[in-house]
């Protein structure tokens, strides 16, 4: 299976899908980041009572549409870059020791930008839901 950093510009420590597991290119992305707890955000948010950050829950289902848009041959040599986030909404906590998977499904997509709707969940629990939209830049 594709690795994500075959197709994704990200790097550790900002590369936060660790497997794709599934993979429709430029339709749909199935992955898991897994949360090992030395992660260096987890000792500032918070001391005591580690929580992923939502943002970076969000930022996670982005990295896995960029995957299933990158994948995809027609955008080859593109980049797609966040441009809103729409009725994200956040249900559960993710503490460190914990799998997160993800689902992304592109809604639409174009030459220009797309938009995609992404679901986060821990033991089949929903995490995390959000809309994402992007455009295409030349990478």
């Amino acid at each position: 299976m594709l690795q994500p950093a075959d197709v994704l510009p990200h790097r550790p420590p900002f590369l936060l899908v660790d497997e794709v597991v599934a993979l429709e290119p430029g339709r749909r992305a199935s992955g898991r980041w897994h949360l090992t707890g030395d992660e260096s955000f987890f000792a500032g948010h918070f001391p005591g009572r580690p929580t992923l950050p939502g943002v970076l829950m969000v930022e996670s289902l982005a990295q896995l549409g960029g995957v299933a848009v990158l994948a995809d041959e027609r955008f080859v040599g593109r980049l797609p870059l966040f441009g809103g986030i729409e009725r994200a909404r956040f249900r559960r906590q993710v503490v460190p020791g914990e799998t997160l998977d993800l689902q992304v499904e592109l809604t639409r997509l174009s030459g220009r930008a797309g938009t995609g709707m992404g679901r986060a969940t821990v033991g089949g629990q929903l995490a995390c839901e959000a809309k994402l939209l992007f455009v295409l830049v030349d990478a």
